[in-house]
């Protein structure tokens, strides 16, 4: 089972950011005697009052009908003015008979899940009590004179994209995913805690706030343990780490592979495998021995920052010169400020590894890279990584190829970009074309595990593909394939139209046609060409995989969000589907339908971890 965890760049889950002070706090609902229940708005759930240790609480049962069950909480007079404070805290009980995950949503007006809203959960045993704790992302505000940009917030803060209007909270929304047995749980002192600072309290004006990063790369006006504040230190921790790492080497009872030595033994195939084992699903390493994937991504040697008209930022910047060319570049950002645009980058991580390791650093850095791992128990390098470091075949890792070059349908959407047509020439072309450059590296190599392919794809709902295929050109693949399938199905246009509910005079009438039709009078038949579509995807991608790689896993395509019918598609070609979950536990996580016995593992991406977060760490950075 693959397990990793998303760090990113969240100080706050390291406990790098300062303390706030928790005297503040506000009740924003009472749960006694005089609570009006009927004013909850309540979705696939019943309610009523009872008691908790700390004083009145809300008994919520949810049922299995709805997606999400759950009831939502309006703010008295239409609205909270929560600009004081940091978080909207709770206390949660599980009185029910099965573990539960309960989900806080902080609303402000036009919130629908993922805009306008801010979301958190906790996860609990029967019987388990534990505070929720939702962080108020506050508008950034203050700009310093617009001198700040391209952000996702402050330093030392950490803020969303979609920041909140805290003056303007409307409702809380209590909730559960929808899962095949009945939850219950009790609610109590729901408050506004913590008192927010604004970002920019701890300067007086913009000149004294820049610039505001070091020459290692750090935030200047705050200091944390393990911040580093001199030449001299960063390179007297080289000695330090070299006696951690070699009084904590790491796991006693793992193989060169990092697999569970002692533990049941399989067959030794000289590869990574899937096998199920007394019921369950495992990977098998290729000495034999049942192997946990416990990894990281983005093990590199190098990373970037853009620099790009922050000039002004950084404290003691480099030269670009001999000694530190390597370390300047440029890099096309996707996302945020830059987006659309190369810009001009500068590398802290490389320097600060040439300072610490000196001028071989290129050479003794890796192994020490795969020393950490191995010491902090992870055995598994994952997407994104420097060739440089997983090619020493100390530390398992994974590979991946894209689809990005093919022909895209038109009609789709995604925040990735738009989806590629598997049903044109270039699809199957671009795979055999990103596997033959594997194939004098990690192809057939036992210490790769295997393969992803492309990430996080926009795959909407069971019809999404399907519709975007008829809103593509007359040249469109998928749109030609889809046309075909359903002439086959129907005798003429007009047995089309009656069911459709549409008015096309001819087959090329539709062809020529730009606009949906009916989701719901045509759901039949877009969700037979979503399964073709998702089979076809899976099924190209595994042969080109298996053409050059034959002995090696393929992994999935990562899902961030997917619906039944493709998840059910990639089961029967993946070797492990795999999913990137931003959560903070995986533990009510259920593979979505389907037969409970397909061969598949569970692969996914964790947020910071709580105690009862499964263990890994996941770290992948982009310039915004």
């Amino acid at each position: 089972m693959k397990i990793h965890r998303q760090l990113g760049l969240w100080l706050w889950a390291l406990g790098l950011t300062p303390l706030l002070a928790q005297a503040a706090w506000r009740p924003l609902v009472d749960f006694s005697e005089s609570f009006d229940l009927a004013a909850v708005r309540r979705t696939d759930a019943s309610i009523g009052v009872t008691n908790l240790s700390t004083g009145a609480a809300l008994r919520i049962h949810t049922g299995q009908q709805e997606r999400w069950p759950g009831v939502t909480l309006h703010a008295p007079g239409g609205h909270w003015d929560l600009s004081a404070y940091a978080f909207v805290s709770l206390r949660v009980k599980n009185v029910g008979t099965n573990l539960v995950t309960v989900y806080c949503r902080v609303d402000n007006p036009g919130a629908d899940g993922k805009k306008y809203c801010v979301t958190d959960s906790v996860t609990l045993a029967p019987g388990q009590t534990n505070t929720l704790k939702v962080r108020l992302s506050h508008e950034s505000g203050d700009t310093l004179n617009g001198k700040l940009f391209g952000m996702r917030g402050y330093p030392v803060r950490r803020q969303n994209a979609d920041a909140l209007q805290v003056s303007n909270i409307t409702q809380l929304v209590l909730f559960v995913k929808k899962s095949p047995t009945d939850h219950e749980f009790a609610v109590a002192a729901v408050q506004a805690t913590g008192e927010h600072t604004p970002p920019t309290a701890w300067v007086t004006d913009a000149e004294s706030f820049f610039p505001f990063i070091d020459s290692f790369g750090q935030y200047k006006h705050k200091d944390w343990p393990g911040k580093v504040h001199s030449l001299a230190e960063l390179q007297a921790r080289r000695t330090t780490e070299a006696a951690e790492l070699a009084a904590q080497p790491g796991p006693t009872n793992w193989d060169e592979y990092g697999g569970w030595n002692g533990g049941p033994r399989r067959a030794a195939t000289g590869f990574f495998r899937t096998e199920k084992v007394d019921g369950k699903w495992w990977l098998v390493d290729p000495a034999g021995n049942l192997f946990w994937s416990h990894g990281i991504d983005c093990v590199r040697l190098l990373d970037a920052t853009p620099i790009a008209e922050r000039e002004t930022w950084f404290d003691d910047l480099p030269a670009d010169s001999a000694a530190t060319h390597e370390f300047f570049g440029r890099h096309f950002a996707l996302k945020g400020h830059y987006a659309g645009h190369e810009v001009a980058t500068f590398n802290f991580t490389g320097l600060n590894l040439q300072r610490k390791y000196g001028p071989e650093w290129r050479q003794v850095y890796p192994a020490v890279a795969h020393q950490r791992l191995r010491s902090w128990g992870l055995n598994t390098i994952g997407n994104w990584s420097d060739p440089d470091i997983y090619r020493q075949h100390r530390t398992p890792y994974t590979d991946t190829i894209s689809s990005s070059g093919a022909t895209m349908i038109a009609g789709s959407t995604g925040y990735w970009g738009k989806f590629p047509d598997v049903f044109a020439a270039s699809f199957a072309a671009t795979l055999r074309r990103a596997m033959a450059s594997k194939s004098a590296t990690s192809a057939n190599d036992p210490w790769c595990l295997g393969y992803f392919s492309d990430n996080e794809m926009s795959w909407g709902d069971a019809t999404a593909l399907a519709q975007a295929a008829l809103q593509s050109p007359t040249d469109q693949a998928a749109k030609l394939e889809f046309l075909r399938d359903l002439k086959v199905k129907y005798a003429n246009i007009g047995a089309l139209n009656a069911v459709w509910g549409t008015h096309h005079a001819s087959w090329d009438a539709l062809l020529a046609s730009r606009l949906a039709p009916d989701k719901q009078k045509a759901q039949a038949d877009l969700t037979a060409f979503e399964e073709k579509l998702a089979a076809t995807y899976f099924h190209s991608v595994r042969e080109a995989i298996k053409s050059v790689a034959p002995h090696q896993l393929y992994l999935g395509c990562r899902f961030a969000a997917v619906n039944d019918t493709v998840a059910q598609a990639a089961a029967k070609d993946c070797d492990v589907v795999s999913y990137n979950l931003y959560r903070q536990t995986i533990a009510d996580f259920q593979f979505p339908g389907g037969d409970k016995s397909t061969n598949y593992l569970l692969g996914c991406d964790i947020k910071p971890p709580t105690e009862a977060a499964l263990a890994g760490v996941n770290c992948r950075r982009a310039i915004t």
